[in-house]
């Protein structure tokens, strides 16, 4: 009864990402994200938009306010902060 692992278990599991707006660049190598999703509510059906702040990690101080993010899930590199920045898509104007 010897059990083995998955083929895959060399991999990395797959990574939550997320776009959203840094509300926020006041940290040092950390900014907040504003992330909006769309949710339809249980009852009533109208689609509602939440947004949710996350803190991510921007190894450079490269983002400011107002500019258009990818983030990627990591492991937890603060109390907060679970999320990092890919790429910056878009800057502020």
């Amino acid at each position: 009864m010897s059990e083995q692992a998955p083929a895959n278990a060399g991999e990395r599991n797959a990574r939550k990402v997320r776009e959203g707006l840094v509300v926020s660049d006041k940290m040092d190598k950390t900014v907040v994200v504003s992330v909006e999703d769309r949710v339809k509510h249980a009852l009533y059906g109208k689609v509602m938009r939440r947004t949710s702040k996350l803190k991510a990690h921007d190894e450079k101080n490269e983002c400011g306010i107002g500019d258009r993010v990818l983030l990627m899930e990591t492991r937890p590199l603060s109390a907060t902060k679970r999320w990092r920045v890919v790429e910056i898509l878009e800057r502020a104007k």
